[in-house]
């Protein structure tokens, strides 16, 4: 087998620079959420997979990008009294003693920024060097996992696609006040499709369906994965694929809440404003980037008059978290409702509002259809 190339030994590379980005602005947006909730008693911050914390010309890994997002909010933690645990793993052990060095020379640098006389995060940060499953599997983490009180934000950036399997995906969704994101080589997955690597990890479904478009692999994991969600259950999950080289492999991102997808929709559309789902469209020249936004919204603003006009969606908070599963910002759906208001094909029952944020405090009015338009 191959070695593996240790990404920290070199500048990182653009698809890396790519995922950190889409890592941190998610996280920035994350993190005062749960900072400012009354009911979280405290933050747990997972990386499994944290490196050494630095590429070769001191650009910040993961573990190191997660806490200087959280050293803006040291005087809030101070007076709040609410407290973040960092969890970072790395299982080689150079790379990890690596990894100590680094964080505490962060560490030394923030104090002489701070404010804070006391380090509240340093106390907090615990640096293991294990493997992925005995970490997951410690009952203490289990433990942590199920408490609702307790904010989980997990970021698991593997090599490959061996760690986060049927087993794994399943008890992270069914783990309250969890977010997470993970990394999985979709392209090489699908190369080694029908070996037991793949087949003993992911046994419910036939992955890969569109052997003719390798653009198509990473969308095809993250479907697969959002088969494993029960019928019924509210669940949120969206894909950012990132092409390097040949290769399509990419994020997959888990919620059990809407205002974390909305979160992650956001930071997608951010760095893909065609489609809010991946970095290849550029290849495809001037003519399909100019096409593509186009298409994608406009087909699930089609789709939304549909289900309006068919009576599938009666109010807007349904068409909200409808608009959002179909991995576009809500904010497209009240240009639909004032469309179909316009060519007095609906009627609002309650007040209107343009709200598209925070969905799970949207003021509902509901959509009836008028009566000219059953005729």
């Amino acid at each position: 087998m191959a070695k593996k190339k240790d990404i920290n030994k070199h500048a990182f590379d653009e698809s890396t620079q790519l995922k950190l980005s889409l890592f941190k602005d998610f996280f920035k947006a994350w993190l005062p959420v749960f900072i400012y909730r009354k009911d979280i008693e405290r933050i747990y911050i997972y990386d499994m997979f944290a490196g050494s914390g630095k590429d070769s010309i001191g650009q910040f890994g993961s573990p190191l990008m997660l806490l200087n997002e959280v050293k803006e909010y040291c005087e809030v933690l101070e007076k709040t009294g609410k407290k973040i645990i960092f969890g970072f793993n790395e299982y080689l052990e150079d790379k990890c003693e690596l990894l100590h060095t680094n964080v505490q020379d962060f560490f030394k640098k923030c104090q002489t920024e701070c404010s804070v006389e006391n380090c509240l995060c340093q106390k907090s940060c615990h640096i293991k060097n294990d493997d992925f499953s005995t970490l997951f599997d410690n009952k203490k983490f289990q433990q942590i996992l199920n408490n609702k009180k307790y904010a989980k934000f997990i970021l698991i950036d593997q090599y490959g696609f061996k760690q986060v399997d049927d087993l794994v995906f399943t008890k992270l969704m069914n783990s309250p006040v969890t977010d997470f994101l993970f990394f999985i080589s979709s392209s090489r997955m699908k190369q080694f499709k029908n070996t037991d690597s793949v087949t003993l990890r992911f046994q419910n479904a036939d992955i890969f369906v569109d052997e003719g478009d390798p653009k198509k692999s990473h969308q095809e994991v993250a479907l697969y994965f959002k088969k494993l969600i029960p019928n019924g259950k509210k669940y949120h999950l969206h894909s950012f694929t990132i092409k390097k080289n040949r290769n399509y492999n990419g994020i997959i991102f888990g919620s059990n809440h809407s205002f974390g997808m909305e979160k992650f929709v956001s930071t997608c559309w951010k760095y893909d404003s065609y489609a809010g789902e991946s970095n290849w469209e550029k290849d495809y020249g001037q003519l399909f980037q100019s096409t593509e936004p186009i298409l994608k919204i406009d087909n699930t603003k089609d789709k939304i008059k549909e289900l309006i006009l068919n009576g599938e969606i009666t109010n807007n908070k349904d068409g909200l978290l409808y608009t959002l599963e179909c991995g576009c910002e809500p904010k497209i759906f009240p240009d639909v409702i004032n469309e179909l208001l316009k060519k007095k094909k609906i009627e609002i029952i309650g007040k209107k509002n343009r709200t598209s944020t925070s969905i799970h405090n949207v003021d509902v009015y509901n959509i009836k259809i008028s009566e000219n338009e059953n005729n």
